[in-house]
C-alpha cells in the first residue's frame, strides 16, 4: 500500500476500510486515537475492518495531545481506544483513572517488558511494540560539511555539531521525555541536565513531534537527529542517506503501549480490537507499514530492518518511576526552566 494513499486517507480524519452498509451497520464502529505512524494507523484501521466489518474512525495524535484530549473529554468520552505512544502517558492516564483495566486472553503471549506494563498499570494499558531510541544522522550533510559522524551522546555536544541537531519537545513528544528519562538514568539528575544545557546551544529546534527531526535528517534539513532508531530504518529503506546509531554510553527505549479508554461507548469493539492487536499476525503490521519496532507477541516474526534489543547497550528502563505523572511533570518544568529557555 503506498504511503500518499495512506495518507490521503488519514487527511480525513476518519480512516476505515469501505464495507456494505448493511455489514457495517451490524457490526458497528469504533472510535481510536493513534500514536503510531500514520502508515501503521491506516494499515492497522484497514485490515481490522477488512476482517470484521466494525468500522474504525481512526485519527492520528501525538502521545502529549492524546492525553490533553482524553483528559479534557473524561467526564463525557468521545474515545474508546488509544493505539501506540510512549508508555509514559499511558502511565499517567491509568493514574489518572482516564483508562479501564482489561486483561485480554492473549497477555500470555506477550514478552516480559510489554506484560510489565500491564502490571505497572493494574492492567489499564499493556505493552505492544518497543522502539530503542537513539541517532540518525545524514551521510551527505555531514560529509560535506566535513563533520566526524557522532558515535556517542557526548559527540552532540562538541563545536562541529553547532546548529546540526534536531531533538522534539517534550511538552508535546512522548519521543523527547524518553530522551531526558533516559540520560536521567544514564548520567544521573543533574548531570543529565548540565548535558542538556550543553547540548541546547547546539540545537536548531524542539519539533512538535517526536518524528520531526528524524524526518528533517531525512531530508537535509538537519545532521543530526535524535529518535527513534526504529522510524530512522523506515526512511533508510525509503533511500534516504541517513545512518543510525545507538550512543555509545548506552541508550533508553520506548515500549509502545495501549490502552482501554474508561466509558468508552463502543466498548465490545474496543475490546475485539485491543485482542486482535496482540496476535502475531496484527503485530507484523508495524512493519509491513514501515515501522520497524520490536513485537510485544513473542511468535511475530522479526523484519530485518528492525533493531535487535540483544545487540544494544540499554539501560534499565524504570517505568514505574518515569512513567507516573509526577515525575514527568516535574522533568519536564525542569527542561523548561533550566533548558530550553536558554539562549544559544
Amino acid at each position: 500500500m503506498h504511503a500518499p494513499f495512506l495518507r490521503q486517507l488519514m487527511a480525513t480524519a476518519a480512516v476505515g476500510l469501505f464495507v456494505g452498509p448493511a455489514l457495517a451497520q451490524e457490526a458497528g464502529s469504533l472510535n481510536v486515537l493513534c500514536s503510531v505512524e500514520l502508515e501503521w494507523c491506516a494499515l492497522m484501521s484497514n485490515t481490522f475492518t477488512k476482517e470484521t466489518g466494525i468500522k474504525v474512525n481512526m485519527v492520528r495524535k501525538s502521545t502529549g495531545e492524546v492525553l490533553a484530549q482524553l483528559t479534557a473529554e473524561k467526564a463525557n468520552p468521545k474515545t474508546d481506544l488509544w493505539f501506540g505512544g510512549t508508555v509514559d502517558p499511558h502511565v499517567q492516564a491509568a493514574e489518572s483513572d482516564i483508562t479501564l483495566a482489561y486483561t485480554s486472553p492473549q497477555l500470555p503471549k506477550v514478552h516480559d517488558w510489554a506484560h510489565q506494563v500491564a502490571d505497572v498499570t493494574g492492567n489499564r494499558a499493556v505493552g505492544i511494540y518497543l522502539g530503542p531510541l537513539g541517532l540518525a544522522y545524514n551521510t551527505e550533510v555531514l560529509a560535506r560539511k566535513k563533520i566526524e559522524p557522532p558515535a556517542c551522546w557526548k559527540d552532540l555536544v562538541k563545536p562541529a555539531y553547532r546548529n546540526e541537531v534536531q531533538n522534539s519537545n517534550p511538552n508535546s513528544s512522548g519521543t523527547a521525555y524518553t530522551a531526558i528519562a533516559t540520560l536521567v538514568q544514564l548520567m544521573g539528575e543533574d548531570a543529565a541536565f548540565d548535558y542538556m544545557k550543553a547540548l541546547h546551544k547546539n540545537t536548531t529546534e524542539y519539533t512538535r513531534s517526536g518524528a520531526g527531526p528524524v524526518k528533517n535528517a531525512s531530508k537535509g534539513e538537519t545532521g543530526v537527529a535524535i529518535g527513534f532508531l526504529a522510524l530512522a530504518a523506515g526512511e533508510i529503506k525509503q533511500g534516504f542517506p541517513l545512518k543510525t546509531v545507538v550512543p555509545c554510553e548506552g541508550t533508553g527505549y520506548e515500549i509502545g503501549a495501549m490502552s482501554l479508554v474508561k466509558g468508552s461507548r463502543n466498548l465490545a469493539n474496543a475490546k475485539r480490537f485491543y485482542d486482535w492487536s496482540l496476535t502475531a499476525a496484527a503485530q507484523a503490521l508495524g512493519a509491513e507499514s514501515g515501522s520497524y519496532v520490536v513485537p510485544a507477541v513473542k511468535d511475530t516474526p522479526l523484519h530485518p530492518l528492525m533493531p535487535k534489543p540483544a545487540e544494544m547497550k540499554l539501560v534499565r528502563y524504570d517505568i514505574k518511576k518515569y512513567g507516573s505523572k509526577e515525575e514527568r511533570t516535574r522533568l519536564i518544568q525542569r527542561w523548561e526552566k533550566d533548558v530550553s529557555g536558554l539562549g544559544r
